[in-house]
C-alpha cells in the first residue's frame, strides 16, 4: 500500500514537472511575438520608456500607417507571395520526384546520388552566392522573378525527408501497380503521391515559411523597391528613416499573419507528416 502511495506521489511529481517545463516553454516562445505586437503599437515616447513594458500605456497605429504608406506595401507582399508560393510549389514537386527515385527505383549509382545530395547540406547556401548570381547575370534574370525561384526551387532536405517518408509504403502498391499496366511516373503520380499528403503539408509548410522570411536571396537578386520582398524591403526602410522600431514591428507582425494561417491549415498533416516521416 505504501509502494503503491510512493508511486502515485512520483507519478504527480513528474506530470507536474512537465507541466511546469511545458508552461516555461510556451512562454518562453509566446514572449517575443507578444513583445514584437506591443512594440508596434507604441508611440516613440513609449519605445524610449525605462522601465521597458510588454505592452504600451498608450496605443498607437502609427507604425502600421508608416509600413502601409511609405512603402509599396500591396507590391510587396504580392512579391514575397508569389516568390515564396511559385518556389515552395515547384521545389515540392522536383524533390517529391527526387525522393520517388532514390526511393523506389532500381537503378546503379542511387546510393552515390543520394549521398552526394545529402552531402550538399553541409555547404552554406552563401558560398555558392555569388556563383549562382553571376550565372543570373549572364542570363539577365536579376530583378526578374525567375531569378528569384528558380535557383530556390529544390532542396536537399525536401528531397531527404521525402525519400525516408516514401521507404515507409509498402513495394506491394507499386507491384499491384506494374501488374495493371502503370508505368513508373503514372504510379508516382496516382498511387504514391495521393497517400504522401501529410509529408508533402509538412515540406510545403517548412519551405513556404524559410522562404516567406528569407531576406538575403531577394536582396541580392533585386535591385528595385517594386522586385523586393517584404523582408528585404522593410530593412531597406529602416535605414531610410533612421530606424523606425514601430514600423519594423509592425511590418513584422503583419508580414508574420499569413506564415500563422498556413500553420494552422496545415497543422494536422503537419503533425502527422513529422511523427511518421522517417520511420518504417
Amino acid at each position: 500500500m505504501a509502494a503503491d502511495t510512493r508511486r502515485g506521489v512520483l507519478r504527480r511529481t513528474a506530470a507536474g514537472v512537465s507541466w511546469l517545463v511545458l508552461i516555461v516553454a510556451a512562454l518562453a516562445t509566446i514572449l517575443p511575438f507578444l513583445w514584437m505586437v506591443g512594440v508596434s503599437l507604441r508611440t516613440p515616447a513609449d519605445l524610449y520608456a525605462d522601465p521597458a513594458q510588454l505592452w504600451p500605456s498608450t496605443f498607437s497605429l502609427d507604425g502600421y500607417h508608416a509600413v502601409l504608406t511609405q512603402l509599396p506595401f500591396v507590391r510587396l507582399v504580392f512579391n514575397t507571395f508569389v516568390f515564396a508560393g511559385g518556389t515552395t510549389v515547384i521545389l515540392v514537386f522536383l524533390d517529391s520526384l527526387a525522393g520517388y527515385a532514390l526511393a523506389r527505383l532500381r537503378f546503379r549509382g542511387r546510393q552515390a546520388i543520394f549521398l552526394l545530395i545529402l552531402a550538399t547540406l553541409m555547404v552554406p547556401f552563401q558560398v555558392t552566392l555569388i556563383p549562382v548570381f553571376l550565372t543570373l547575370f549572364d542570363l539577365d534574370w536579376l530583378n526578374t522573378f525567375q531569378g528569384l525561384i528558380i535557383p530556390r526551387a529544390t532542396s536537399a532536405l525536401g528531397i531527404f525527408m521525402l525519400r525516408q517518408f516514401f521507404l515507409t509504403l509498402p513495394r506491394e502498391l507499386d507491384e499491384a501497380a506494374h501488374i495493371d499496366g502503370a508505368n513508373s511516373f503514372q504510379i508516382y503520380w496516382r498511387v504514391i503521391m495521393p497517400l504522401a499528403k501529410p509529408a508533402l503539408a509538412s515540406l510545403f509548410v517548412i519551405q513556404f515559411m524559410a522562404l516567406w522570411n528569407d531576406f538575403l536571396w531577394p536582396l541580392v537578386v533585386s535591385s528595385t523597391i517594386e522586385m523586393r520582398t517584404l523582408p528585404s524591403a522593410l530593412t531597406l526602410f529602416s535605414s531610410q528613416s533612421g530606424v523606425d522600431h514601430a514600423a519594423l514591428m509592425a511590418g513584422a507582425a503583419i508580414s508574420l499573419a499569413p506564415l500563422a494561417v498556413a500553420f494552422l491549415l496545415a497543422q494536422r498533416f503537419f503533425v502527422q507528416g513529422i511523427a511518421t516521416t522517417g520511420l518504417k
